[in-house]
């Protein structure tokens, strides 16, 4: 079980939530600042006193005062109108994430919502039941709006959720499970939709899958270097110490792990004198990636302990004060930054898988063909990868520096980081195919160069991806191949394989 307490959630605890089912709940001490900021709430309903969102409207709305006998109807009213998102639904896992993140802010015990509210949204996650949310209509400042809209439907028996491997309507799944609907009060509904959730879970997912995906880009560039007889000097730890990016350090170590005995690789002048970019510049490109992967990392953490509703509440609600923390540019930049990491490693795996293909850059069969001519090989494989690799520099566009004025222009700079984050995630599953292209093509090269010559380690893994892709002796509808070694991949952590097939010994 994993406790939230508000700040001390990390992406290893999301990890734990969205993939392995972990069960969550709230800690008492939050839980008591949760209730005194909820007694400030009524304080202000009672005293009729002026404060945004609870006793006015809401955006250019804000100057109209709300009548205390009409504070439900107005948070009611507010999720209806802005439950307007369109398209296809985030995946599950991420409307899972979307209920953790949204209860974890609320434990800060800033937004004044009951201790129902929150308990409530911690049951839906518990019993395994998760709104469908439509991924498109949020600008990603006022917060994820008509995401978050959706999320809320549930709680109050309306909507549809993801239950048991179905969609069915959330009072069904609710009477199923014996969760009671609720009836919201005095600025609950906009506690609950003014935030960065959505985003932020999809940039959770992002991040998650794209740590993974990056060693893997590792594990199959080091097959591809033993199919092109690359030249090992080029990760001499003394290159990138001269130059001292720890990341790029690290990459060049990993290499060198896994082609530790390989018979396969080179040394300068043994039959070239320097490799080409693609190949020698790996532990420079790949390094510069985890570095923006760490840069994101850290502002996920910090985003999913943040209070990011307006107004927040201060000093026992002595002070009500509206802000922005609502605004996604801190994510909205993360993700943009992301999505041209991913890119990168997909691009260089393009450029790979050029050089195992093309018969003017190396010495192996043209296209990688059993039969050059009467069969085509790799040839329309590496179509594909320069295809997908295309299609992500549309993505990796930077969606936050585009803004849209919304509410009458009182909303006038917005982040569009919910657009990053599903951009982010669009890159990742082109690049994962593109990633598998190289490494059908890399263990072709290697089996026209000796299995029996190749590292231990990436020996190991040749066998495990020939049980997914067999050996190309005849041209086949190559899809499936694609198809199936991404899918693999999906699930596939190198870390934990190589770690148990590395030898000891190193040199």
């Amino acid at each position: 079980m994993i406790i939230l307490t508000g700040s001390s959630l990390t992406l290893a605890d999301m990890k734990r939530i969205i993939f392995e089912n972990e069960i969550v709940s709230a800690s008492q001490e939050s839980m008591e600042a949760v209730a005194k900021s909820r007694e400030a709430v009524e304080k202000i309903v009672a005293n009729k006193k002026v404060v945004y969102g609870i006793t006015t409207g809401f955006g250019k709305f804000s100057d109209v005062l709300i009548s205390p006998n009409n504070v439900e109807e107005l948070q009611l009213n507010l999720i209806h109108s802005h439950a307007c998102g369109v398209g296809e639904a985030f995946p599950e896992v991420v409307s899972r994430a979307m209920l953790v993140l949204r209860a974890n802010a609320l434990l800060k015990g800033y937004s004044g919502v009951r201790p129902v509210v929150i308990e409530r949204l911690l049951e839906l996650v518990n019993a395994g039941i998760h709104p469908v949310v439509p991924q498109q209509g949020s600008l990603g400042a006022s917060g994820d709006l008509a995401p978050l809209s959706h999320l809320v439907l549930p709680l109050l028996g309306e909507g549809e959720v993801f239950y048991k491997g179905k969609i069915v309507s959330a009072i069904e799944a609710l009477s199923i499970e014996g969760v009671a609907p609720i009836t919201l009060q005095a600025k609950e509904g906009l506690a609950l939709i003014n935030g960065t959730q959505a985003m932020t879970a999809m940039g959770i997912l992002v991040y998650l899958e794209a740590e993974m995906f990056a060693h893997q880009t590792e594990a199959i560039a080091a097959i591809t270097l033993e199919g092109l007889r690359g030249i090992m000097d080029a990760f001499d730890e003394r290159v990138h110490m001269a130059r001292g990016y720890q990341q790029q350090i690290d990459v060049a170590h990993r290499i060198r792990t896994y082609l530790q005995d390989s018979k396969l690789t080179t040394e300068q002048g043994e039959l070239r004198v320097q490799d080409a970019y693609s190949l020698r510049c790996i532990p420079q490109v790949h390094g510069a990636s985890w570095q923006a992967f760490e840069y994101v990392k850290e502002k996920l953490e910090i985003e999913i302990n943040a209070a990011t509703d307006n107004p927040l509440i201060f000093d026992d609600g002595n002070d009500v004060i509206s802000g922005g923390n609502f605004h996604g540019q801190p994510i909205a930049i993360a993700m943009d930054f992301i999505k041209i990491a991913i890119a990168e490693l997909a691009n260089i795996s393009e450029r790979r898988i050029e050089r195992l293909v093309n018969p003017q850059l190396n010495d192996l069969p043209p296209f990688l063909s059993s039969e050059p001519g009467l069969q085509s090989g790799a040839m329309i494989m590496q179509y594909c990868a320069a295809s997908l690799v295309s299609e992500n520099k549309t993505f990796a566009h930077p969606a936050s520096v585009d803004s849209i004025p919304s509410s009458a222009n009182q909303e006038d700079h917005v982040s569009m980081g919910t657009i990053a984050s599903r951009h982010a995630y669009s890159i990742l599953q082109n690049s994962r195919r593109v990633l598998a292209i190289e490494l059908i093509c890399a263990l072709q090269a290697v089996e026209y160069r000796g299995v029996d010559r190749m590292a231990t380690c990436t020996r190991e893994l040749w066998k495990t991806a020939r049980e997914i892709t067999p050996t190309i002796t005849n041209d086949r509808v190559f899809s499936k191949d694609i198809e199936k070694i991404t899918e693999w991949l999906k699930g596939f952590d190198t870390r934990e394989f190589l770690l148990e097939v590395t030898p000891t010994k190193q040199h």
